[in-house]
């Protein structure tokens, strides 16, 4: 059997509500809505852009990944390639909103950090998000809290996606709202749904840590 990696941007869907996560990615459900037809137009005009190197930087555009290690990857918006010695690599993850509290798009940004290390034996300490809401780069320090956020979300995304386990809707019912799931998901009706309590109950033992 092939090796299942996971797509970086599965882990955004993960910290953002484990039950989208689990919709997409174990139940293979999608639709999609304003919001997520305009980010996919933004990366599409993010990823058109050629290669180019400007005062010692080199800017390579829709960089596949890879992380045989920790068993994720994808396709970055732009890695920034200093060419000083020692090289430093530099990623920036394209989003359409504005910057946020929670680490949901920074988790993603790290992702990609892990596997540039591993793909260049080298080491990121930072990379950025642009916000096109705002226009604004946001620098986020790979550091140690970071990472360990990260790692701790592809080990349990993984868990769920082999067992099979769609987790309940988030508590936070402000997230619904934007979710392009919103109506497969249904998560008011589960909420009110008794029996699905009752099912959680019935399988405690079995729930994922």
């Amino acid at each position: 059997m092939d090796t299942y990696f996971l797509p970086i941007s599965a882990l955004q869907h993960y910290a953002y509500c484990p039950r989208q996560f689990a919709l997409i990615h174990v139940e293979q459900a999608w639709e999609e809505n304003y919001f997520t037809a305009d980010g996919r137009r933004l990366h599409e005009r993010v990823d058109d852009g050629e290669p180019e190197q400007r005062k010692g930087i080199r800017y390579e555009r829709s960089v596949l990944l890879r992380s045989e290690k920790h068993l994720i990857a994808g396709k970055m918006d732009l890695l920034e390639v200093h060419l000083e010695e020692p090289r430093k690599y530099f990623p920036v993850e394209y989003k359409r909103g504005k910057p946020k509290i929670e680490d949901w798009d920074r988790i993603q940004l790290c992702a990609q950090a892990l596997c540039i290390e591993e793909m260049q034996g080298t080491t990121v300490t930072e990379g950025a998000i642009w916000y096109w809401e705002t226009r604004q780069r946001e620098t986020v320090p790979i550091d140690a809290n970071l990472r360990t956020h990260t790692l701790d979300i592809i080990q349990t995304a993984y868990k769920i996606r082999q067992a099979g386990h769609t987790p309940p809707p988030t508590e936070n019912k402000r997230r619904c709202r934007a979710c392009s799931l919103k109506n497969l998901c249904q998560p008011d009706i589960y909420r009110q749904d008794r029996s699905a309590s009752y099912i959680e109950e019935l399988f405690a033992d079995e729930k994922i840590a």
